[in-house]
């Protein structure tokens, strides 16, 4: 720890709990970076690279290599930091946790003021992992866990699966899921104990036993119905960002003062 002439130091209780707080954070980054380099090793990605652009929908792997590499990063800058009382790693770890703050409340501004643009996207990325559904695993997951999550299929109804190759409806397809939609879009029985993963055969042919409303629609109410407890969640993690800036901007000051004593 530094320690000036006149008795002036660096605090201990903002230097550790900036190093705990990191140490955390660090950790958690370098666990979703595991799972999605393991999840990219098991689909066999790591030894194709080049198969990472072939996917034409969305991978849901991203989120755990990009929000784990940034939290990687922010860990190291800010642990490392507060524990050696490197001022560089600190601006560093200030100036990065700035720049997300700033991007998130530019996102959230831009999103409540081009409301209908966010929905057009939105309804053409699910659309888009529509057309990807069969192309990867994970994404299927990601897609049947939204469709029973929020009781809907498709975008905006059951016939946006015509998009997809093996579930469209025309004369020239050959899948045994023609017309039909996947099992996440079935209206579960609650007599049944084993999910029937065929049950969306053939239904749009029938129209029965399936969800009829959009994930946009659903998706939006939801929002709508628990927009306390989202933006709560929002605020939350500013005040965090915050209050990390806070601390590491504390630390550079008690240790210039301390250097300054010298």
């Amino acid at each position: 720890m530094l320690t000036g002439e006149v008795g002036t130091e660096v605090s201990c209780c903002v230097k550790y709990f900036l190093f705990g707080f990191n140490i955390l954070f660090w950790l958690l980054g370098a666990a979703f970076l595991a799972i999605g380099l393991w999840a990219w090793a098991e689909k066999g990605v790591l030894s194709n690279l080049s198969s990472i652009t072939d996917l034409g929908g969305f991978d849901p792997v991203w989120l755990f290599i990009v929000v784990g590499g940034v939290m990687f990063i922010l860990g190291f800058a800010g642990c490392i930091g507060a524990l050696r009382e490197n001022t560089f790693l600190l601006k560093f770890f200030s100036v990065f946790l700035g720049l997300i703050f700033f991007l998130e409340l530019t996102a959230g501004i831009l999103a409540f003021v081009f409301k209908d643009w966010i929905k057009d996207q939105l309804n053409f990325f699910i659309n888009n992992n529509v057309k990807a559904y069969r192309d990867d695993i994970d994404l299927q997951n990601l897609i049947d866990f939204a469709q029973e999550y929020w009781s809907c299929c498709g975008a905006h109804g059951p016939d946006d699966w015509n998009l997809n190759i093996y579930f469209n409806c025309t004369d020239k397809n050959p899948s045994r899921e023609r017309c039909g939609v996947p099992f996440s879009c079935c209206v579960k029985d609650p007599a049944e104990d084993v999910i029937n993963t065929q049950c969306g055969y053939d239904v749009r042919l029938q129209g029965q036993y399936i969800y009829t409303k959009g994930c946009v629609g659903q998706f939006e109410k939801w929002l709508q119905d628990n927009l306390i407890i989202v933006a709560g969640i929002f605020v939350g993690i500013a005040l965090l960002q915050i209050f990390g800036i806070c601390l590491a901007q504390n630390l550079v000051s008690d240790v210039k003062a301390v250097k300054a004593n010298w």
